[in-house]
Order: structure tokens, then C-alpha cells, then sequence
């Protein structure tokens, strides 16, 4: 098994580069924010976000300079309000940011076409919406079976995907359990993939409980290992998401002065996540998560 374990700053500048598409997903859980954070503190260029639900990740890319363009579903601070850097690029005179939207079931679509090596996928979900009016990526085909129309949208094809996983091996197995949203399809739908974990296992632990892996090694060109890394998002059995955080944010993204103070001190102001939670003390014993074990798994035969 080869060994792929690199640190994120490797990673980055190994398999991210200026004007590439790239996906940082997770829905609402395992969001890797310490990768986001990386491609800002290497000043990459011209980068196209995709991803269904942008957050605070892409809000603080955007502000950044990294991004020229965002694909997604839905963008905004959940439970709180809206991405201020995101509406600042949008309604600036003229746009900063071009964008192009979809449904979720639209983006899950595109990357399930780009993972199943199909040009474009068919779904009913835009019958009585506008949204093909403003996307004229989004057609539609006769179904040669029924005569239905039907909506279609083509497929994507990331250059590169990034995804958060509470464990993997070396090789780049990598298992993940809780929310899930659509890591797989990203991942193969991706020509390169870094998978982020929590915790590097042996190759044993993985084979001790196949069904939970994710995404397999073959597919995954990078394994970094970078505890907290999706603080302040969460990482089912290893901390609870901050919300602390997510409403603190709504008042510093609104003033692009007190956002820079931001990624000043806590993105270009460290090296890496271990410097980041340093610069949060507390943090660690206030969202460490308590054990909830379930029951083991017969695999014998």
C-alpha cells in the first residue's frame, strides 16, 4: 500500500492550482475549513467554488481574492443569515463573482453525471421554478421511453475535491459515519482528491469495519491529518459544532475591516491547525465530543 500522507500544506500546493474548479464539501458536518484555509494562506488564483450549500469556508475564500466564480445551491451562514462577502462581491457594480445556480438536487445531479462518467443527468425537480430562466446550463430531453420532457444538467467534473473524514489509513481509505451529504460523488466525479482526517488508523481498522469506508484509496491522491479541521463545522464522535461560532460570525463579516482582522490573526497569522487552536483556547474541552458507542458488528462467515 502506498504511503500518501502529506501535510496540508504539501497537499495544497501539490494538487491545487491557480484556475482549477474545486469542492470543499459537507453538509453541514465534516466541512474542511482547515483546507480552505491553507489554499488562502497559499494565494491561489482564479479558482472556481462548487459545492451545494457555501458557508463560512467559501465566505472567507471569497473575501480573500481566490475565487472568480461560484457553482452551488444555496449559499449562507445556516441559522443565522447571509454571507457577506458572497453579497458584496454579487451586488458590487460590477460583479466581482460570477455565479451559477441550481437546485440541491441539481448539484447532486452534476456530480453523480461526473462520478458515473455520464455527460449529464435528467431530474423533474425544476418543473414551475425560474431558475432555468437565469442558468441556461440547465435543458432539457425527451424521454425516449415515456415521451416526457425532462430537465437535464451536465455533468461536473472537478479538477479537485477535498473532503473531511473522521479516519483513513496511509493508503487513503478513508471511513466516515453520521451526516453525510454527497463526499462520494464529489470524490469520484474529482480527477484528484485529498481526503483530511481526524486520525490515521492502520490498514486494519479499516478492513475490521469495511462497510464504513467512503471513499477508497484509489481514489484519493493526498491523506492529511489535521485534527480540528473542520472546527467550526463538526466531526460526528470527535466535536460538536461551534453555533457559538456561526452567530459571532454574522458581525464580523458584515464590515470588511473587522473581516480581514479575522483572517489577518487567524488564517494567515499560523502555519497550520495546531497554531489555530492554539489561538483558541478552551475550545478543544468546550467541544469534545462525548462517547456514544454503538454496538459492534458481526463480519464473520
Amino acid at each position: 500500500m502506498k504511503n500518501k500522507v502529506l501535510s496540508m500544506k504539501d497537499a495544497v500546493a501539490n494538487f491545487v492550482k491557480d484556475g482549477d474548479t474545486v469542492v470543499i464539501e459537507g453538509f453541514t458536518h465534516l466541512i474542511c475549513f482547515a483546507a480552505g484555509h491553507e489554499i488562502i494562506r497559499q494565494k491561489k488564483k482564479n479558482l472556481t467554488l462548487a459545492r451545494l450549500t457555501p458557508d463560512l469556508i467559501y465566505d472567507q475564500m471569497i473575501q480573500a481574492g481566490v475565487a472568480r466564480k461560484l457553482i452551488f445551491s444555496w449559499a449562507g451562514n445556516p441559522g443565522v443569515g447571509s454571507l457577506h462577502a458572497f453579497r458584496r462581491a454579487v451586488e458590487a457594480k460590477p460583479a466581482t463573482l460570477e455565479i451559477e445556480e441550481y437546485s440541491h438536487f441539481g448539484m447532486v445531479s452534476r456530480l453523480s453525471a461526473g462520478a458515473a462518467n455520464l455527460p449529464f443527468w435528467p431530474l423533474k425537480n425544476y418543473e414551475g421554478t425560474d431558475i432555468p430562466k437565469v442558468n441556461p446550463l440547465i435543458k432539457s430531453v425527451t424521454c425516449p421511453y415515456t415521451g416526457e420532457k425532462l430537465a437535464t444538467v451536465p455533468a461536473l467534473r472537478p479538477d479537485v475535491t477535498i473532503v473531511h473524514a473522521q479516519r483513513a489509513d496511509a493508503g487513503g481509505n478513508a471511513q466516515v459515519w453520521g451526516l453525510m451529504g454527497v463526499q462520494k460523488e464529489a470524490a469520484f466525479a474529482s480527477k484528484r482528491v485529498i481526503v483530511v482526517v481526524e486520525e490515521l488508523v492502520d490498514e486494519s481498522v479499516i478492513r475490521q469495519d469495511p462497510n464504513r469506508t467512503l471513499i477508497p484509496g484509489l481514489q484519493v491522491d493526498a491523506v492529511v491529518v489535521e485534527p480540528w479541521g473542520a472546527h467550526p463545522s463538526y466531526a460526528q464522535g470527535y466535536y460538536d459544532r461551534d453555533h457559538d461560532f456561526y452567530v459571532a460570525w454574522d458581525k464580523i463579516a458584515r464590515e470588511e475591516a473587522s473581516f480581514k482582522k479575522y483572517l489577518d490573526e487567524f488564517v494567515y497569522g499560523v502555519k497550520d491547525r495546531a497554531e489555530y487552536m492554539k489561538k483558541n483556547p478552551g475550545l478543544a474541552e468546550r467541544l469534545k465530543a462525548k462517547p456514544q458507542i454503538c454496538s459492534g458488528v458481526n463480519y464473520g462467515y
